[in-house]
């Protein structure tokens, strides 16, 4: 039987195939999604349709319009997206021409590529169970290729039991093999999806934008207790320079080197920061950040910057303090921090004198402001009204609505209209306390915007008007299972059937999160440094030790599998070889002993001759066990009958 033209086989190759590339779907482009499932449809339809097969020359025009294809969006001819689409496309251009065993060799090994291209995109635990099973069909289809009867249930557990066989020792492997450096291979790169976050400036609604985002930035474990809520406050980027509208940040950063020292107070927070992916190099640090990786460098602003590709997940130790005096302020800080468009309008003069803003000391106007802010008709909202022209006059006299940032803005322009030095401070604030794994979540929605106003001998301190407000958003933060229409934050209870329904949802996000994070940290970010750690806790401090390491344990591994090949108790064998060798010991005792290469027939024809008078019965028993074990047309009753034969068989 010509394999290549194998029903089964076929079916079964291109089943596996088509599921290997469908998590593709989100890194190709469309065109060459349609072009692949065309050529696997028709290869399909060709199983029962030989026919329908494509001749030389339609193939080298499908080839043709693979090229077209390709060329069409082209991007270069190395790099993880033109290589993927390339693989595809040539995986789908094979199918039309198996006409060999080798071709479905070839064809299977090109999908372990293809498989394997997957983790270039998402290395989730989701996606790595996915790729498993898929390796596991595909290696399958090997053993259907090298069976004289396929049969898929067979042929999946034969190729279950080969990767169990095989997981020790990729373990192994995993944890000893040096690790390969981003730098050394990252040169073909493409830079992931551009992904929404924190931007880079602040315009009136452009950090509400996010409030309503579940999508996580970073996670936080602390080696002991937490910081509480109040002082969750993750520094992002400072806001020094507006144009009235729009506040960003001042381009001269060179001041950084004349900053005064930090002094430090308080109780030390050591934890690890676990960054997903991003588009920028920002590190978001608990405020105040001390001590921190080689990797990340600290500007001017106090914000961590890494020097690594913010494209590829990364995990920071640090240690920050929530109690800390920034010292004297530089001119160049002073210019840029009390900068404003123009001069203030009438009503703001109005209002920085109503709140003594120019003839009392400045910590008291800065409670005159959060006082005036809380006590008279201000709401806090995530879809505040559109303020295009003059956005602070606006908020301040007529809308009174807004987010965290319009709270900023208008606070840091009225310190600014006082003559106070005062800034804005974008980044994250609070972060959900994961029970299971006893860790912080840091999400979209947690995005903040608060001021630092600088006061003589303390330095930059932090007020966040919006506390003022919405205290409950700090110490609670946002929750965007609270979320009503329109953008407001319900806190009131809900009944209790819907509270536990919502408990156990968020139990459930909650523990899936926490061995997300465990794959995150221990596997997806077990690069060179959290090998070497790993290796030293166990005595293990060069190459040579490791290497004695590696090879005692693959040799152990190696005996204990080879134990259990080789010594392990037989297998349950079918119930007719079971009876044929209860027939087997009774002639035994005749000393009438089967050999290991005689056939029944054989070995039936010298028990006639040793028991003459027997030979009827011997000769039914075997003529059954060989319709039974080799026949076509066995039924379940000649196996009853086969039993009871033997069963009676006395000598």
């Amino acid at each position: 039987m010509n394999i290549a033209q194998n029903k089964n086989i076929l079916i079964f190759l291109l089943a596996s195939i088509g599921l290997i590339v469908f998590p593709h779907i989100a890194n190709i482009p469309i065109s060459f999604f349609i072009f692949f499932y065309f050529l696997l449809g028709w290869r399909f339809i060709s199983i029962w349709k030989p026919t329908w097969l494509p001749n030389k020359l339609l193939v080298f025009l499908l080839t043709a319009l693979g090229i077209a294809l390709y060329y069409s969006e082209f991007q270069g001819i190395f790099g993880r997206d033109a290589g993927t689409r390339l693989f595809i496309t040539a995986l789908g251009l094979k199918l039309m021409e198996i006409k060999t065993g080798r071709d479905l060799y070839l064809i299977t090994y090109l999908a372990f590529i293809v498989a394997a291209s997957q983790f270039l995109y998402e290395q989730s635990l989701l996606m790595g169970a996915y790729i498993l099973f898929v390796s596991c069909v595909l290696l399958a289809t090997l053993v259907t290729i090298n069976s004289s009867k396929p049969e898929a249930l067979v042929a999946l557990k034969t190729a279950g039991l080969i990767i169990v066989q095989s997981l020790p020792m990729a373990v192994i492997l995993f944890v000893f093999v040096p690790r390969l450096e981003a730098p050394k291979w990252a040169l073909f790169n493409e830079p992931r999806q551009t992904k929404m976050g924190l931007p880079d400036s602040m315009e009136p609604g452009s950090i509400s934008d996010l409030g309503m985002s579940d999508e996580l930035v970073f996670r936080v474990k602390f080696k002991g207790a937490l910081p509480p809520p109040r002082q969750r406050y993750w520094r992002g980027p400072v806001l020094s320079y507006t144009d009235g509208k729009k506040w960003s940040q001042v381009s001269n950063m060179r001041f950084g080197r004349y900053l005064d020292k930090l002094v430090l107070k308080g109780q030390p927070y050591q934890y690890t920061l676990l960054m997903e992916p991003q588009n920028r190099p920002w590190v978001f640090a608990l405020d105040m950040p001390a001590e921190f990786s080689q990797t990340l460098r600290r500007n001017a602003h106090y914000q961590l910057i890494t020097q690594e590709n913010p494209n590829i997940r990364a995990e920071y130790s640090l240690t920050s303090y929530t109690d800390y005096n920034t010292g004297y302020l530089t001119r160049t800080e002073l210019k840029d921090t009390t900068q404003l468009p123009s001069p203030p309008s009438s009503k703001i003069d109005q209002l920085v004198k109503q709140l003594h803003g120019f003839d009392s000391p400045q910590e008291q106007f800065i409670q005159q402001l959060l006082n005036h802010f809380r006590k008279e008709d201000f709401h806090y909202t995530l879809t505040p009204p559109l303020m295009e022209e003059n956005p602070i006059e606006t908020f301040l006299f007529e809308t009174r609505r807004g987010f965290c940032s319009h709270y900023a803005a208008a606070f840091v322009y009225l310190m600014r209209a006082a003559h106070i030095p005062a800034r804005v401070v974008t980044g994250y604030q609070g972060g959900e306390l994961n029970q299971t794994g006893d860790f912080l979540e840091i999400r979209q929605a947690d995005a903040h915007a608060w001021a630092e106003v600088w006061l003589e001998h303390k330095g930059w301190v932090r007020f966040d008007p919006t506390a003022a407000i919405a205290p409950e958003r700090i110490e609670r933060g946002i929750d965007t299972d609270q979320l009503v229409p329109g953008g407001a934050i319900s806190y009131a209870p809900t009944s209790a059937a819907a509270q536990e329904a919502l408990n156990w949802l968020k139990q459930t996000r909650q523990l899936w999160s926490t061995i997300d994070y465990k794959w995150q940290r221990w596997v997806i970010n077990y690069d060179n440094k959290n090998q070497a750690s790993f290796l030293s806790s166990l005595g293990i401090a060069d190459i040579k030790t490791m290497v004695y390491w590696m090879v005692g344990t693959i040799a152990a591994i190696t005996a204990l599998l080879s134990w259990i090949l080789l010594y392990q108790k037989q297998k349950t064998i079918d119930p007719i070889m079971r009876t044929y060798n209860r027939f087997c010991k009774k002639l035994a005792k005749r000393g009438l002993i089967r050999g290991n290469s005689e056939g029944a027939k054989d070995f039936a024809a010298r028990a006639n001759q040793t028991l003459p008078e027997h030979a009827s019965t011997i000769n039914h028993i075997t003529a059954l066990f060989i319709k039974l074990r080799y026949g076509k047309n066995a039924r379940p009753e000649d196996l009853a009958l086969f039993n009871r034969r033997v069963g009676k068989f006395k000598i």
